[in-house]
């Protein structure tokens, strides 16, 4: 249980149990439950305000850089009260955080199958990558598919959630002179089989 919750069982009221008993009963302190918490004042709420405008428009912003930039819009504050404010309204700074290319112990290592084969073509191999974009509320994510050889961007794609489905399909990827040579390639041996039977 809480000491919130255990505060809120105290009766003041109670005849019987003494303040200090039911205090020491339900082992919470004593001037716990006389103390009311007070509010922001106006300044605080102002310094607030501003703290939350320059972290919508610098979100990669911590409490070091926004104390520096408050000078600017004619607050002064300290970096450990702007990073004390900032835990109260819940803000922190987008960055990448550490470990993010740690291995699972069950996933399967892929070879390499790059390593001693010469690209000298367009349409030999490609390659995809997925990024992300900071935008005023959040992220968008970019999804591309590229020629190795020409560096040429075949296909790509915005999204505003990770997941599958904004991948480049199979369709996107057929549009492509390689994907067009696929089709052909297909149409083909489907027509020679045809042929056979």
């Amino acid at each position: 249980m809480s000491p919130s919750e255990r505060r809120d069982m105290i009766r003041k009221e109670n005849t019987d149990l003494s303040l200090t008993r039911q205090c020491k009963l339900l082992k919470i302190s004593r001037s716990s439950i006389y103390y009311t918490p007070v509010g922001f004042d106006q300044a605080t709420i102002d310094l607030m305000h501003e703290i939350d405008r320059i972290f919508t428009k610098y979100p990669f912003f911590g409490s070091r850089q926004i104390a520096a930039y408050l000078p600017q819009s004619g607050f002064s504050a300290g970096r450990h009260r702007v990073r004390r404010l900032m835990g109260i309204m819940g803000l922190q700074a987008i960055y990448k955080g550490p470990n993010t290319s740690k291995k699972h112990p069950q996933h399967k290592i892929w070879p390499y199958l790059l390593r001693k084969l010469p690209i000298t073509r367009p349409n030999h191999v490609w390659c995809s990558d997925i990024t992300y974009i900071p935008v005023k509320n959040g992220f968008l994510y970019l999804v591309a598919i590229m020629d190795w050889a020409t560096r040429k961007v075949l296909s790509w794609r915005l999204s505003n959630t990770l997941d599958a489905s904004f991948c480049p399909s199979r369709q996107i990827a057929l549009q492509s002179p390689a994907g067009q040579w696929l089709k052909r390639w297909k149409r083909r041996s489907q027509s020679m089989e045809s042929q056979r039977s």
